[in-house]
């Protein structure tokens, strides 16, 4: 529940800073985009500064992104039990396709399977609706009869026309497990989740007296119950089948471990190699005391230039929040605007004691805070294709209240989104005026930017949980709430002279042109995600419109902000920024209270008021607009290709990026190299 997503890009015509190596030639410029389809468009990222790293961490970065994609398949089915049954027989079907290329049917095949990878399995990763097929049954039906037995993975007294049928009844029917994650607290969320963290037959209501059992209210150090492990029922018993070398993913773990292995041979020091060492130990066991060991460890290196994450992680995909999925991010240190986040973790008591929530929720003491500018190496697992521009872990509330956390903003990945972005209408389409995009046009970066880090350094580390708070309290809302605690105490300080102070932001006025980004993001253009007539659904998104909803609501009086019309056309305008900042320091209060106290009740009343229902008329209107210009809803990533460059003994000598991989090839090579389950 630590990292931020992009929003819908709002993209400032500004000049980027260059990057001194690695990179095309001005003659040559690097070309982001890669593919579209659907609402997604696949670009690539740079690695800039990768040749100026010493052969030892070049090293190091390669044995890591091995390690990051041995665990795709983890990922593909957690996020759905025939996910895996799925892969291979689209993929065949794609590679050895011998009709007309321009037929509808298989355009529409092409299209779907390009969904399934992206997300990856057979679930939209923002909406968590299952992917309609446009091509036809009959096509399916016809092709899969060419598809051989090795590619069709059947099972013990399986039959090819029992997994025809099977697989039939995932794509076509639109009623059979149709949602993969279910936040509608009406309902048993566990039940009517198709997410495959959860057996066949497990309720909600079994899974929660399973793990309360387990808790202790007066444990001061409690384990991330559940967090790697599926749970299910046999014999009519509750049970978890863990995550580990000879649990759960036995097979893809065990290669993880190699790798990682490899990447302790050339760390950086002892104390990097101690917590990598750590990490094996625990994805051997599957004990989270190990991994309780190896987060505090993770955190407490702050000198290592190389860093990674690489585990069971996040919950967003869980409807309890409670097991992680599998992701893997590697990195290196963006020196030169590391400085920016080193003042602001420097400075956290300050922000901490300033902070506009009660005294008793303040940490007395904020211990081990950390943030750093990253570029980002390799993306892996839930990581990938979409990703987080800025991540704050470890996610256990106690060891970051006792040893710190660590955050990082993901520079490159957010300039990659940003470059190719450039000239695409935005601005013209959906900014009040001249004057105010013309500010955010100069503003906008650095202060989306800082957004970014004061939202991953200090606002997922602040605040305390009140005592005997059971940090899993607020249930399917746990994701909503933290993610909007944290942009609100970024939001906050954005205009504090605090910032001026400690030199990261020159013009005190600067934070408007992200105020205004946030509200018009939050009440209109991300909708522009959403299919006409449905709520909306991702934690992220949620938590930006129960922001924005809010502020519109507990302003109207003094018209705070406004959504008024122009030639037919909603617009967002502020008119306070002073009283809009006000209201945002009021709702981090009530916000913060609900955490501390784990009140589940008032928390479910906010998101179910502000968070989840849309407007139709304005939805309608915001698609309307949208259609006219070329900007896809969600963006993802391929990957550089890694080169092991090798002498006559067989000795790395160097390793060497290539950007040239497009994405069918790359998902194609990624099935035939890292299928491990």
């Amino acid at each position: 529940m630590k990292k931020i997503l992009p929003a819908l890009a709002f993209v400032p015509m500004f000049a980027f800073q260059s990057f001194a190596s690695d990179l095309p030639t001005a003659s040559t410029p690097f070309n982001y985009h890669v593919d579209n389809f659907a609402d997604i468009e696949v670009l690539r990222y740079e690695v800039p500064d990768f040749n100026s790293l010493s052969l030892q961490q070049k090293k190091m970065i390669y044995y890591l992104t091995q390690a990051a994609q041995e665990g795709r398949d983890i990922i593909w089915d957690q996020n759905g039990k025939y996910n895996l049954r799925l892969r291979p027989v689209l993929e065949y079907i794609y590679e050895n396709y011998n009709g007309p290329k321009d037929s509808k049917d298989f355009k529409e095949f092409e299209k779907y399977l390009k969904q399934v990878w992206f997300g990856n399995g057979i679930y939209h990763h923002y909406s968590n609706d299952k992917f309609t097929p446009g091509f036809s049954e009959d096509f399916f039906i016809e092709q899969f009869a060419a598809v051989p037995e090795e590619s069709l993975k059947l099972k013990n007294g399986e039959s090819r026309e029992n997994l025809k049928n099977l697989l039939m009844k995932v794509i076509f029917d639109p009623t059979f497990m149709p949602k993969k994650v279910c936040q509608d607290g009406t309902k048993d969320v566990v039940a009517e989740s198709a997410g495959n963290l959860y057996g066949e037959g497990v309720t909600q209501e079994e899974v929660e007296a399973y793990f309360n059992a387990l808790k202790k209210a007066d444990d001061p150090t409690p384990v991330s119950y559940g967090l790697n492990s599926r749970v299910v029922k046999k014999d009519g018993k509750i049970q978890e089948e863990v995550y580990h070398l000879n649990g759960l993913y036995g097979p893809a773990i065990a290669k993880i471990i190699y790798w990682l292995d490899m990447a302790k041979s050339v760390a950086e020091n002892d104390a990097q190699k101690a917590y990598i060492t750590k990490l094996i130990d625990y994805y051997v066991t599957g004990d989270l005391r190990l991994f309780d060991e190896y987060s505090i460890l993770w955190a407490e290196d702050t000198a290592s230039e190389v860093d990674f994450v690489n585990g069971f992680i996040e919950s967003y995909n869980d409807p309890l929040g409670m097991t992680g999925s599998w992701e893997s991010y590697v990195n290196f240190k963006n020196k030169e605007a590391s400085a920016r986040t080193e003042a602001i973790s420097s400075n956290a008591q300050w922000f901490e004691d300033h902070s506009p929530i009660n005294p008793i929720y303040r940490k007395p003491e904020v211990k081990g805070v950390s943030a750093k500018v990253i570029t980002a190496s390799f993306l892996g697992g839930d990581a990938f294709p979409a990703t987080a521009i800025g991540i704050n872990l470890p996610n256990a509330n106690w060891i970051r209240s006792t040893h710190g956390s660590k955050s990082v903003t993901l520079e490159n990945i957010t300039e990659a989104y940003s470059k190719a972005s450039v000239g695409n209408g935005f601005n013209e389409e959906f900014v009040i005026d001249k004057s105010t995009s013309d500010w955010m046009d100069k503003w906008l970066y650095i202060t989306d930017m800082l957004h970014t880090d004061l939202h991953e350094c200090l606002g997922h580390a602040s605040g305390r949980l009140a005592p005997g708070v059971d940090q899993d309290a607020l249930k399917e809302h746990g994701s909503t709430l933290e993610e909007a605690r944290a942009d609100l105490f970024a939001l906050y300080y954005l205009p504090d002279a605090k910032l001026q102070e400690i030199g990261v932001l020159e013009e005190p006025d600067a934070y408007k042109a992200e105020y205004y980004k946030y509200m018009l993001n939050g009440l209109m253009t991300q909708l522009n995600r959403i299919e006409l007539g449905k709520d909306v659904e991702e934690a992220h998104m949620r938590n930006r419109q129960l922001i924005a909803k809010w502020v519109l609501e507990k302003g109207k009086k003094d018209k705070v902000v406004e959504l008024v019309k122009r030639n037919g056309k909603t617009y967002v305008k502020i008119n306070d920024y002073k009283k809009m900042r006000d209201l945002l320091g009021q709702l981090l209060a009530e916000i913060q209270r609900i955490k501390s106290e784990g009140d589940y009740k008032a928390g479910n009343e906010l998101v179910q008021k502000y968070a989840v229902k849309i407007d139709p008329k304005l939805h309608k209107e915001v698609l309307d607009r949208y259609s006219h210009l070329d900007i896809p809803p969600y963006r993802g990533f391929v990957n550089p290709i890694y080169n092991v460059v090798k002498d006559d003994k067989g000795e790395i000598i160097d390793i060497t990026l290539d950007y040239t991989e497009d994405y069918p090839t790359q998902m194609l090579r990624l099935s035939k190299e890292f299928s491990n389950l």
